[in-house]
C-alpha cells in the first residue's frame, strides 16, 4: 500500500526525466542540423570564392576585359573584407538551409538557436577585433577604438548603419524586382534601365555645366566618397551554369540580379538581354539579431580620416608605406616620375586591366588605399597629389623634429591629412552642396559626443551618388597658360576608365590638375541629369566594348540593398509625402518629371530613393534638394560629432596646430605638389585664367612649426 502511496510521484519524476531527456535529445539534433548546414555552406561559399577568384585572373588576361569584368576588378573584396563576407555568406545560407530543413514558418523561430548558429559560423571572429590602446594620439587605421565605450563603431567591415529598417520582398533578402508579377505597395515596379531610359537620359550636352562650379567640386565628391564608404560585390555561385545564367542567360539567382534592358532598348542589338549585375557584400546580423534582414557591408572606415590614401586593413597600409625609411614616407613608384615628382606605386598583381586599355604602353595599375584609385583619370591624380603632400609633411616634420622615428612621423603626418580632408569637406565643400540649409543640417561644432553614432548610413551610399550628376562629357588637359594641352586637349569621360598610360606616359598630372582648376563640373538640370557618358559607357574604355548604364547601376543598387521608398525617406526627413501626381509636381516644382516618373512607377511611394532624391530641385544657393539635403547633412554631422578625432576636438591638436591648419587650402596643396605656379584663390568656383588666378606665393603656407620640438 505504501508503495501505491508512492507511485503518482515516482510516474511524475519518470515524466519529468524522460521530457529532460526528449528535451537534451532535441537540442543535440538542433546542434547537429545545426553543425550540418554550416559544413555544407561553408563547402559551397568557399568554393564559390575561389571560382570567382580564378575567373577574374582568367578574364583580367583576356585581350578585351568585358565592363563587367572591369566592374568586378574594381569591386573584387580582398583581405578582411573578403572573410567578412564569406561569413555572411555562409549565415545566409545556412540559416536558409535550416529554414526549409526544419519547415520553420520564419527565421525568428524560438526552435531556431541563432547563438549557436552565429558560434558555428564563425561569425564573431570576422572582423578580427583590434586590441585598444587607451593614451593612443593616433585612429588605428582600421576605425577600432574610436569610441571608448564601442569600439567597433564606425571601424571598417562592419554592416552599414540602418536608419530606417530594411525593406526586402521577402522580409529578409530578396530585392523588390526580384520575383516575376510580385508588386510593392500594389503596384509592379519599372525596370531599373527603364527608368534611366526615360527619366534620367538626354540626347544634346549643350548648357549641361555649372555655370559656379570648378570641376574640382566634383572631382573633391568622388574623394570624400571613397574615404567614407564602399560595399564590393558578393561572390557568384561556384558553378559554371551560375556564371552563364547570370552573364549570358539573365536568370536571377544566387547573387546574380540582372539588369534588364526593356523592349527596342539600343543596347539590346550590342549587349544582349541584359547587363549583369552583381549584388553587394553583407555581413553576418549583429547579437540580439533585432533584425535578420540582409545587411550590407562597409568595407572603410565611417570617418573622414584619408583611409583612401592610407587603407582600412593593416596589411594593406603596411604595403603602402616606405617601411624601409627612417622618415615616415609612404612608398612611391621605382620605375616612373612626373617631371621629377613620385607617382603612386604600380600594383604588382598581374594580370591588370589597366595595361588592357593601352597594350602597347603597358602601364599598370596604381596601387593605392583605396582599390578604386584608378577607375578614372582625375580620381588617381587626385591621390597622386595626396602621395606627395604625405612625404612632403614627412620630411618637414622630420627637419622640425630629428628625434621622431620614422613611426611617429609616419602617422603625424597622416593625422594632419586627416584633418586636411575633414577642413577641406566642411569648410569648402558642403557649404556648396547644402547652400543655405547649412547650418540647419551642421550646426557648429560643440566638441565630440561618444553618443553619437558615427556610421555611414546605408541610405547615404545613395544620397551621395547625386555627384554622379555633377560630372562632366568631356575633361580637358590644359598648360601653364591654361590653354588647350596636346594634340588630345579634349578627354570624353569613358576614356579616362583605368588609363593610366594618359598620365604615366602622355603628360603626367599637372595638365590634369589645371582642368580641375579652370573647367567646370555638369549642373545637375531635371531635364538633364547624367551624361551619355555614364548612362551609356560607363568602363567602356575602347570602342569595341559596350559600356554599363550607372544611372541603371544606382536604381538596381537601391533595391538590392532593401532601400525603402522615396515616401518613407521624405517623413523620415518630415517632409511632405506627396501621393497625387499634383502633390508631386509641386514637390518636384515641375508638373511633366512628376507625371514621367508615376507613369513608370505607379505611385510615389515606390519610387527609388537615389531617383527620387536626384529629382528634386536644388536648395536654394546649394547642388542638392531638400531630401538629399537632409540625408546627407544628418550623416556629416554623425560622422564629424562621433569622431574622437576630429581635427576641431580638443586634445587632438593643439590651439596654435588648429590655428595653422584653418590656412590650408586645395589651391596650396597643388602649389607644394606640382609644377604649377599660378591657382585660383578659391578653387571650388568656377575661375577663368588669367583674372582668378595668383600667383602660389599669394597662397597661404602651412606653418608646421606649432609641430616642432619646442611647442610640444
Amino acid at each position: 500500500m505504501r508503495g501505491l502511496l508512492h507511485l503518482p510521484a515516482l510516474l511524475a519524476s519518470l515524466a519529468l526525466l524522460q521530457s529532460a531527456e526528449s528535451a537534451a535529445s532535441a537540442k543535440l539534433a538542433r546542434a547537429a542540423a545545426i553543425s550540418d548546414a554550416v559544413s555544407q555552406a561553408k563547402i559551397q561559399v568557399n568554393k564559390a570564392f575561389l571560382d570567382s577568384r580564378t575567373r577574374l585572373k582568367m578574364a583580367m588576361s583576356s585581350e578585351a576585359p568585358t565592363p563587367r569584368q572591369l566592374s568586378a576588378y574594381l569591386k573584387h573584396a580582398k583581405g578582411q573584407t573578403r572573410m567578412a563576407i564569406r561569413f555572411g555568406q555562409v549565415w545566409e545560407e545556412s540559416l536558409k538551409s535550416l529554414w526549409q530543413s526544419m519547415s520553420l514558418t520564419n527565421v525568428t523561430d524560438p526552435s531556431l538557436d541563432l547563438a549557436s548558429l552565429y558560434g558555428e559560423v564563425g561569425c564573431g571572429a570576422a572582423p578580427a577585433v583590434v586590441k585598444c590602446q587607451k593614451k593612443s594620439p593616433y585612429r588605428t587605421i582600421t576605425g577600432d577604438c574610436n569610441n571608448r565605450r564601442n569600439p567597433a563603431l564606425g571601424a571598417a567591415n562592419r554592416a552599414l548603419a540602418r536608419w530606417l529598417p530594411a525593406d526586402y520582398e521577402d522580409g529578409l533578402s530578396l530585392p523588390f524586382g526580384w520575383t516575376p508579377g510580385k508588386t510593392r505597395n500594389g503596384y509592379l515596379l519599372p525596370l531599373a534601365r527603364e527608368v534611366s531610359n526615360q527619366v534620367v537620359g538626354y540626347l544634346k550636352e549643350e548648357g549641361v555645366l555649372d555655370q559656379n562650379r570648378s570641376l574640382l567640386f566634383m572631382q573633391w565628391g568622388q574623394i570624400v566618397d571613397h574615404d567614407m564608404d564602399f560595399a564590393p560585390d558578393t561572390e557568384l555561385g561556384s558553378s559554371e551554369y551560375s556564371k552563364a545564367q547570370c552573364e549570358e542567360r539573365c536568370i536571377r539567382g544566387d547573387n546574380c540580379f540582372p539588369i534588364m534592358f526593356p523592349p527596342k532598348d539600343p543596347k539590346m542589338k550590342t549587349q544582349g538581354k541584359c547587363m549583369p549585375f552583381f549584388r553587394a557584400g553583407f555581413v553576418c546580423p549583429t547579437p540580439p539579431y533585432q533584425s535578420l534582414a540582409r545587411q550590407q557591408i562597409n568595407a572603410l572606415t565611417s570617418f573622414l580620416d584619408a583611409s583612401f590614401m592610407y587603407g582600412s586593413e593593416p596589411s594593406l597600409a603596411n604595403r603602402l608605406r616606405n617601411l624601409s625609411s627612417p622618415l615616415g614616407l609612404m612608398a612611391i613608384n621605382q620605375e616612373v616620375s612626373d617631371h621629377g615628382l613620385p607617382y603612386l606605386p604600380f600594383d604588382s598583381k598581374k594580370p591588370s586591366p589597366c595595361e588592357f586599355i593601352n597594350t602597347t604602353a603597358k602601364v599598370p595599375c596604381f596601387l593605392a588605399g583605396d582599390s578604386r584609385a584608378s577607375e578614372q583619370l582625375l580620381l588617381a591624380t587626385s591621390h597622386t597629389l595626396f602621395l606627395r603632400e604625405h612625404n612632403r609633411l614627412a620630411r618637414k616634420l622630420k627637419r622640425l623634429n630629428p628625434q621622431w622615428d620614422g613611426e611617429q612621423l609616419y602617422q603625424e603626418a597622416r593625422k594632419i591629412l586627416g584633418a586636411f580632408v575633414q577642413i577641406i569637406t566642411f569648410r569648402d565643400y558642403l557649404p556648396i552642396v547644402l547652400g543655405d540649409e547649412m547650418q540647419k543640417w551642421i550646426p557648429l561644432y560643440q566638441g565630440y559626443s561618444e553618443s553619437v553614432d558615427p556610421r555611414i548610413s546605408n541610405v547615404f551610399t545613395f544620397a551621395f551618388c547625386f555627384g554622379h550628376l555633377e560630372v562632366p562629357p568631356a575633361v580637358f588637359r590644359l598648360d601653364e597658360n591654361y590653354q588647350p594641352w596636346g594634340p588630345e586637349p579634349e578627354l570624353p569621360l569613358h576614356a579616362l576608365f583605368f588609363n593610366t598610360w594618359r598620365m604615366v606616359k602622355d603628360g603626367g598630372i599637372d595638365p590634369l590638375v589645371r582642368g580641375l582648376l579652370a573647367k567646370k563640373s555638369k549642373l545637375m538640370i531635371q531635364n538633364k541629369m547624367m551624361t551619355g557618358e555614364l548612362r551609356n559607357k560607363l568602363f567602356q574604355p575602347t570602342h569595341k566594348i559596350h559600356g554599363f548604364d550607372l544611372a541603371a547601376v544606382n536604381i538596381q543598387r537601391c533595391r538590392d540593398h532593401g532601400q525603402p521608398g522615396y515616401n518613407s525617406w521624405r517623413g523620415f526627413c518630415d517632409l511632405s509625402q506627396p501621393q497625387t501626381k499634383e502633390e508631386l509636381g509641386a514637390v518636384l516644382q515641375n508638373p511633366k518629371l512628376a507625371e514621367k516618373l508615376l507613369e513608370l512607377y505607379r505611385t510615389p511611394a515606390n519610387i527609388d530613393i537615389w531617383m527620387g532624391g536626384i529629382a528634386e530641385p536644388l536648395v536654394s544657393g546649394g547642388r542638392v534638394g531638400p531630401l538629399l539635403a537632409c540625408l546627407l547633412g544628418k550623416q556629416f554631422q554623425q560622422t564629424r560629432d562621433g569622431d574622437r578625432f576630429w581635427w576641431e576636438n580638443p586634445g587632438v591638436f593643439t590651439k596654435k596646430q588648429r590655428d595653422s591648419l584653418k590656412r590650408v587650402s586645395f589651391s596650396r596643396l597643388v602649389c607644394d605638389n606640382t609644377h604649377i605656379t599660378k591657382v585660383p584663390r578659391n578653387p571650388f568656383q568656377a575661375n577663368s585664367f588669367p583674372q582668378d588666378f595668383v600667383d602660389c606665393s599669394a597662397i597661404d603656407e602651412l606653418d608646421l612649426s606649432p609641430w616642432g620640438a619646442e611647442e610640444n
